[in-house]
C-alpha cells in the first residue's frame, strides 16, 4: 500500500444529513479521528475541511471521492465527478434505475475516471477460495451456482433500526428486495465469469411488524434464478431475512463443487465426483482456507470478513497505475447486476421470465 502512503495529503468530506444540524456535528474532529487513522500528519490538517455542497466539495483537487451517501444518490453523484475526471468508488447501489444505468455508463465513457463499486463480498475468504478453485478448472464446466446473502434483523431492536434507517423516507423502507443483490450475486459473477441474461423471481410476502426494511415493502426475500450467457443457471436472493443470518454460496461444475458452509465460519467443502479427483484431493475436503496475501494482518482487521480492505486495495492500486483492468468488477459488470435486479421485480409482478437487457 505504498500509494496509499505517498498519496494521500488532505482529507475532504460533504456530509448530508437530515436528522442534525451541521452546528450539530463536529466535523473537524471526525476529519482528526480519519486523518489520523490514515496516517496524515498534523503539518497538512489545514488542507482538511468539510462540506454541504457537493459541488463545491469537489472543485477541491483531488483523486477520488468515495460514495457513500443514501442509495438513490449514487449515480448523479458519480456522474458529477466523472465530469471532473474524479475517480469513483461508489457504495451499492450504482445505479437506481435503467436511466440511470444510461446516464451512469454515458457519462463514464466521456471521462478518464475509474468507477468501482464497494462490493464487498468476493473478497471474503471462502469467496477468493471458490474462484481460486473455478480458475483452476478442477471442477470442469460450471453448471449451476447459488448465492444467499441472508441479514435477518430483530423487529425489536430500535437501536438497531435507529442507525440505519433513521426516518421515515429513508430508502431501505422502499428498496425492493432484489434491487440490493449483489452481495448475494457478485461472488458468482466474479468466480464463474457469467453473466446472468433471463431471470424468473418468486417473492416471499411476510412484512416485518415494527422498523423493518420491508415496511413497505412487505417481502422478507426475492428468490431469482437466471440463465447466463454461457448456459449455466445461477439461483440467489436478494436481500434476504429469514432465519438465520449467513452468506452461504455454492459453484458446481461437471466435474465437482465448492461451498462454504452455513453456520461454520470460514470453513468450505470441496468434492469431487469419485472417478474424477484430481491429483493430491480426496473425494470430500473440508477446510478452512488461507489468505495467502502480504496484507494479512489489515485484512483480518478490516470489515466484512476482510471484504473490505480487498475491495478498497484493488481501487487504490488501479487509481495508482491508472489502470482499471486491476479491479475485481468493471462498471459494466455493476450496472449489469442492478438492472438484473430490477427485471427481477419485473418477474415478480408479471409471474414472467424476463430478458436481462443492460
Amino acid at each position: 500500500m505504498d500509494y496509499l502512503e505517498e498519496k494521500i495529503k488532505s482529507l475532504y468530506i460533504y456530509y448530508e444529513d437530515v436528522t442534525q444540524s451541521i452546528d450539530e456535528l463536529d466535523h473537524m474532529e471526525l476529519l482528526e479521528e480519519y486523518a489520523e487513522d490514515l496516517g496524515i500528519t498534523s503539518e497538512l490538517k489545514e488542507l482538511q475541511s468539510y462540506y454541504t455542497d457537493f459541488d463545491e466539495f469537489i472543485k477541491h483537487d483531488m483523486d477520488a471521492v468515495v460514495l457513500a451517501n443514501y442509495a438513490h444518490q449514487h449515480a448523479p453523484f458519480a456522474i458529477k465527478c466523472f465530469e471532473r475526471g474524479i475517480h469513483v468508488l461508489s457504495e451499492c447501489i450504482s445505479n437506481g434505475t435503467m436511466a440511470e444505468g444510461v446516464e451512469l455508463i454515458r457519462a463514464y465513457e466521456k471521462s478518464s475516471s475509474i468507477f468501482m463499486l464497494a462490493e464487498n463480498y468476493p473478497q471474503m475468504i471462502f469467496n477468493r477460495e471458490m474462484k481460486k478453485i473455478c480458475d483452476g478448472g478442477t471442477l470442469g464446466k460450471i453448471l449451476y451456482a447459488e448465492g444467499e446473502y441472508n441479514h435477518p434483523l430483530n423487529s425489536t431492536d430500535y437501536e438497531f433500526y435507529k442507525g440505519y434507517i433513521y426516518f421515515p423516507e429513508h430508502w431501505r423502507n422502499f428498496l425492493p428486495r432484489s434491487y440490493y443483490v449483489t452481495h448475494s450475486l457478485a461472488p458468482l459473477m466474479w468466480s464463474t465469469g457469467a453473466t446472468p441474461k433471463k431471470v424468473s423471481a418468486f417473492g416471499v410476502f411476510s412484512p416485518i411488524d415494527e422498523y423493518g426494511t420491508a415496511r413497505y415493502v412487505g417481502d422478507s426475500a426475492t428468490i431469482m434464478m437466471t440463465q447466463n450467457d454461457d448456459g449455466s443457471v445461477f439461483k440467489f436472493t436478494g436481500c434476504g431475512a429469514f432465519g438465520a443470518h449467513h452468506n452461504a454460496y455454492r459453484i458446481c461444475g461437471k466435474k465437482g463443487q465448492i461451498e462454504n458452509l452455513r453456520g461454520m465460519g470460514n470453513k468450505v467443502m470441496l468434492r469431487y465426483n469419485h472417478w474424477e479427483i484430481p491429483e493430491g484431493m480426496e473425494e470430500v475436503n473440508l477446510y478452512k482456507p488461507s489468505w495467502n496475501d502480504k496484507d494479512e494482518d489489515l485484512i483480518n482487521n478490516a470489515g466484512h470478513g476482510g471484504g473490505d480492505y480487498g475491495l478498497v486495495r484493488d481501487f487504490v492500486e488501479a487509481v495508482a497505475s491508472e489502470d482499471p483492468g486491476k479491479l475485481s468488477s468493471s462498471i459494466k459488470d455493476s450496472i449489469e447486476s442492478h438492472v438484473m435486479g430490477f427485471a427481477a421485480e419485473k418477474s415478480r409482478k408479471s409471474n414472467n421470465k424476463v430478458a436481462v437487457k443492460a
